[in-house]
Parts: structure tokens; C-alpha cells; sequence
């Protein structure tokens, strides 16, 4: 019974006043991108903008964003739960209601933000609710969480047109995925940050539906 209440709890975000007390200090993290060789942190370059995107296992998605060409700089981390400044051991007990997310940092001249909600939609599957893949848990859960307007509107409307596409395509699930203004992303440890780079065996459980997203490519920039 333990076993299967301690599951349970994992599977459903905590109510108020359940989640985890946290701490008032950031837990440290690298100060390098381990690929890139760029500050994990702001401030960053002047034209660049951020997007955060949960989609699964951070480890595999950090790398999709990485290999992203016009992407500068990405980071892990955990956002959208209520825990402050959790750790990972805390954050996979599913009371912190964190999602392990991808803080990813771009040059909009180079890819737009349209390119990284094709990247996300095309990255994972978006109607499994709280897991993915065979990772499940309120932290695995897929989310977009946006910094402006304009990516409010972007987001919600390519989530309507990667749901026809998956409709069309015969796939008969409904998409999960939560759109949310971004909350405060807080970084996660060292050994987290470009964890495939550091670890290019390891476990990486994201994978799409093999589905195209018909947005971003009428704003590729032209050669």
C-alpha cells in the first residue's frame, strides 16, 4: 500500500500547502554550458531571447535545443511547482509540483521562436499526461511556458495545429500540454546541465510521434 500511495502522489500535482518547504538559496550548479562553453546564466548577449519548455526527461531534451542551430545557450532546471529552489531528489517525489523544463536561450534572427515550438511539438508526445514515455510523474509532464504575448499566442496556436495534425494523421490522443506564463525557473544541479554531453550512453526515454508540425517553416530564415 505504501508502495502504490507514494506512486500515486507522483502522478497528481500537490494541493495547497502539501508541496515541499524548500530552501532561500539557490542550489548550486555549473557556471558553464558544458558544450558551448557559454555562461549558463544571464545577462546574455543584447538581441537574444528566452523560451522554457517541458517535454519529458530534461537530459534528451536539452540536447534536441542545444543542436539547434541559432540557439546560444540552454540550461535544466525545474519551474511551474511551488517547492523554492528544490533539488532533484525533492522535485522526483512529485510534491514540489516542479516540471523538469529546458530554459532555452536564442538568436531570433537565426531560428524563430515558430522553429523551437516545431522542435518541442515534433520532440515528444504531447498527450500523455502526467509522464512520458515510460518516465512518469507530474515532473514529465509537457509544458510550454512563455515570457511574452507574442509567445502566449504562438504557442497556443500551433498546440490547435499540431492537434490536427495529429487528428489527421489518425492518432487519437488529445494534447495535455499546459501553456502557462513562465514561472521562476530555478537551475538544476551541475551534473544535471548537458548530462548526454558528459554522459553519451545515458538514459535519454524522449521521443515523438513521428508526426510533423506544420508551423515554423515559413519562417526560416532565408540563406
Amino acid at each position: 500500500m505504501y508502495i502504490l500511495d507514494m506512486f500515486s502522489k507522483k502522478m497528481k500535482l500537490p494541493a495547497a500547502g502539501e508541496a515541499l518547504p524548500g530552501r532561500s538559496e539557490p542550489i548550486p550548479t555549473a557556471d558553464e554550458h558544458f558544450v558551448l562553453h557559454r555562461p549558463l546564466k544571464p545577462p546574455f548577449p543584447e538581441g537574444l531571447e528566452t523560451a522554457i519548455f517541458g517535454m519529458g526527461c530534461f537530459w534528451g531534451v536539452e540536447r534536441k535545443f542545444w543542436q539547434a542551430e541559432g540557439v546560444y545557450v540552454t540550461a535544466v532546471g525545474y519551474t511551474a511547482g511551488t517547492t523554492p529552489n528544490p533539488t532533484y531528489q525533492e522535485v522526483c517525489t512529485g510534491q514540489t509540483g516542479h516540471n523538469e523544463a529546458v530554459l532555452v536561450v536564442y538568436d531570433p534572427k537565426v531560428i524563430s521562436y515558430d522553429g523551437l515550438l516545431k522542435l518541442f511539438w515534433e520532440g515528444h508526445d504531447p498527450t500523455q499526461g502526467m509522464r512520458q514515455g515510460n518516465d512518469m510523474g507530474t515532473q514529465y509532464r509537457s509544458g510550454i511556458y512563455t515570457s511574452s504575448d507574442a509567445q502566449a499566442e504562438a504557442a497556443e496556436a500551433s498546440k490547435q495545429r499540431y492537434q490536427e495534425a495529429l487528428t489527421r494523421a489518425g492518432h487519437k490522443g488529445t494534447i495535455t500540454t499546459e501553456i502557462l506564463p513562465a514561472p521562476e525557473f530555478y537551475y538544476a544541479e551541475d551534473y544535471h546541465q548537458q548530462y548526454l554531453a558528459k554522459n553519451p550512453a545515458g538514459y535519454c526515454g524522449v521521443g515523438g510521434t513521428g508526426i510533423s508540425c506544420p508551423i515554423g517553416v515559413e519562417n526560416v530564415p532565408a540563406e
